[in-house]
């Protein structure tokens, strides 16, 4: 399971998600990858394919919303001579080409509702129908897809189809935002600069305590992705330096002071018990949502995984 090292973290969450995907990574298995762009989709994905019976078969990566409007369908399935103007010849499709091995189709979300429905008749029966061809192949093909988008939301207006949500939803893997795995925030950045020290043959930087506090702070909107570019800057721009706050980026500013004015509460002279306000805080976003773990996650920030740990982290009674 050397391939998942590429994955660092220990959040339990995170955790679980990486559990569950070496389970199931030895599996033909149909598998969705959820999470926000950046968190790393991609890379849980080869993970999975490198770990599978299918590691040295073919795998191919597909941004669904890259693909040409007019030409998704022939991207995928390919096409026969004179199916359409331009088919000058027969083509193979991405899932002909990969027949045998792996394809990782990203932003699944952006398919269109008449290829949904194609993909859907290919995961449930092996049948690949070129356009303009009547007769399908019979391919063998593995499929991980991935989404940053909410695909529940996409079925209640129309544009996903519940079937296929279901076909492909076989087991979700929910990688949650870096703002939930903070504890991870360290780990991650000190692994990014030595690795591109390494990779630029550089003397590897170092972190003050404030740049981490700033780091912590901040709320990655580009998840870890946006954690990599900005080590992979500094690395470049402060090779054997220390880095302090102000060698930060400037949307960095603002971040890190603990205080009541910046972050809304106040902290009690006295103390208070984090693990008791933890537990009412989870307590009131069960009750509100009537038990609905998902909503109540959404509430609170995070993961549902996250909340799932914490509920039994605290012996909370199931609702």
């Amino acid at each position: 399971m050397h391939h998942f090292k590429s994955l660092i973290g220990n959040n339990p969450a995170f955790e679980s998600v990486l559990r569950s995907a070496k389970v199931v990574a030895a599996t033909d298995v149909t598998i969705l990858i959820k999470g926000e762009t950046g968190t790393g989709k991609e890379v849980l994905a080869t993970a999975l394919q490198k770990e599978s019976k299918r590691a040295n078969k073919p795998f191919v990566t597909i941004n669904c919303a890259a693909l040409p409007e007019g030409l998704i369908e022939s991207e995928l399935f390919g096409h026969r001579k004179g199916s359409f103007t331009g088919a000058t010849g027969n083509k193979l499709g991405i899932f002909q080409s990969a027949d045998g091995g792996t394809v990782f189709l990203d932003e699944i979300n952006s398919l269109s509702l008449s290829v949904q429905a194609k993909l859907l008749r290919f995961l449930e029966s092996g049948e690949c129908f070129p356009v303009g061809e009547t007769t399908p192949d019979m391919i063998d093909v593995r499929i991980i897809a991935a989404t940053n988008a909410n695909l529940t939301q996409q079925i209640e207006e129309g544009s996903f189809r519940q079937d296929l949500f279901f076909r492909l939803n076989v087991v979700p893997l929910e990688i949650p935002a870096l703002r939930e795995r903070k504890d991870d925030i360290t780990q991650l950045a000190e692994h990014f600069i030595s690795h591109f020290s390494e990779q630029h043959a550089i003397a590897p930087a170092t972190f003050s305590k404030q740049s981490i506090k700033k780091f912590r702070a901040y709320t990655w909107p580009g998840n870890v992705r946006e954690l990599r570019n900005v080590c992979e800057r500094l690395a470049i721009l402060l090779s054997g330096m220390n880095i302090e706050p102000e060698n930060l980026p400037h949307e960095f500013s603002g971040f890190g002071v603990a205080d009541a004015e910046t972050t809304g509460f106040a902290l009690p002279e006295t103390g208070f018990s984090l693990d008791n306000l933890e537990a009412d805080l989870i307590h009131q976003a069960l009750a509100k949502t009537n038990g609905n773990r998902s909503k109540s996650a959404r509430m609170l920030g995070i993961s549902r995984d996250t909340l799932l740990y914490r509920i039994q982290k605290h012996g909370l009674a199931a609702h």
